[in-house]
């Protein structure tokens, strides 16, 4: 039926041509993508499987679980645990790390770590509205127990990252360094056949995706950024811009992939004790290697996500991705006002008109 089509575990043997350690990430995305399968047909029955709904639990962030948050959440633990490959996780549910020892008669052992958020945008999903789940593959540590401290690894050591959509269509998009591909669930047939190779994501755009209730609450070259697109032809960017917002990060990053723009949840002053919204090993560092393979950027405003040293499992940070001249833009601003060089930021009393000069 598929004759010719390139299914996911044909395209990873053709990505990952080395040796065991290639062709046991190969192996492990493929369990991932078992997963994928099994969290989609939940996703799609709804309430027709019991799902929907929220538990009196809430997970190590303080929000309130989902009865599909922990259920997609087992799903990933089971597929880690029972494929032989992973030696230990991070999931956004779980407040401690979990390690799993060797089991009898494993021959390569345990190569990886997995960090995961086992369904991101949640909230969206007793009104029908597309989740989604993000991953990130790193390396386990060599003849020794895992320990927490294993798991602080920077984005830019990340040996695979990606997501799952559920949408009208379920997609799985991943990198493994080598660009970034998508593949669309064949529901007939239970494969992943490869639909949109190559991902760029076009360097320019005239759409962004931020939540605007928290205007307020947003640092000056933010403001700046939203102010100027806001402003449309009449403003210093000159054409009109559309804004975008889902409240699921997989769905708006899918959508900046698909066609370009720019996403962000920026640092803000909302709660101080928080310097970002989403969580750097499960959210930001994963979305930030699938971006910048397709040719886009990612940043928290200040600084290139993928460069962060972890300090803790489930830290914060702030994240602006997306189409490169906007991110590179927005990266300016934030430069300016830290500086004091833009005139944008300079007090009043001391431009050229004001009430110091002579």
């Amino acid at each position: 039926m598929h004759l010719g089509r390139t299914t996911l575990s044909k395209f990873l043997i053709q990505q990952l041509r080395g040796g065991d350690d290639e062709r046991d990430l190969a192996a492990l995305l493929v369990d991932i993508a078992a997963a994928v399968k099994a969290i989609s047909s939940m996703t799609s029955k709804g309430a027709l499987a019991g799902v929907l709904g929220s538990l009196e639990s809430t997970n190590v962030q303080g929000e309130t679980q989902k009865k599909l948050d922990v259920l997609s959440d087992q799903a990933f633990i089971n597929t880690f645990q029972l494929g032989g490959l992973t030696a230990g996780l991070v999931s956004e549910e779980n407040d401690q790390p979990m390690v799993f020892e060797p089991s009898p008669g494993e021959v390569n052992g345990r190569r990886y770590l997995a960090v995961f958020d086992p369904l991101d945008g949640s909230s969206n999903i007793d009104v029908n509205v597309s989740v989604g789940s993000i991953f990130s593959i790193i390396r386990a540590p060599k003849g020794r127990r895992v320990k927490p401290e294993d798991f602080l690894q920077s984005g830019a050591r990340q040996l695979a990252a990606g997501y799952a959509i559920y949408g009208p269509s379920t997609m799985l998009v991943l990198s493994v360094g080598q660009g970034t591909h998508g593949f669309t669930l064949d529901r007939e047939v239970g494969n992943f056949i490869l639909t949109h190779r190559d991902i760029q994501i076009p360097t320019q755009t005239s759409e962004f995706a931020i939540n605007t209730s928290n205007a307020r609450f947003w640092e000056p070259p933010v403001q700046r950024y939203v102010q100027e697109c806001q402003a449309g032809k009449t403003g210093p960017r000159e054409r009109d811009f559309n804004m975008r917002w889902i409240a699921s990060m997989v769905a708006d990053v899918h959508r900046i992939l698909m066609r370009g723009g720019v996403f962000m949840y920026p640092r803000d002053t909302k709660d101080p004790s928080k310097p970002g919204r989403l969580r750097l090993m499960y959210e930001a560092n994963p979305m930030a290697m699938v971006v910048e393979q397709a040719g886009g950027l990612a940043i928290t405003g200040r600084e290139r996500i993928l460069d962060i040293a972890p300090e803790a499992i489930h830290q914060r940070v702030p994240v602006i991705l997306g189409s490169k001249e906007e991110v590179d833009r927005i990266a300016r601003y934030h430069q300016a006002f830290d500086t004091g060089t833009d005139e944008q930021y300079r007090s009043p009393l001391f431009k050229d008109r004001s009430l110091f000069q002579e």
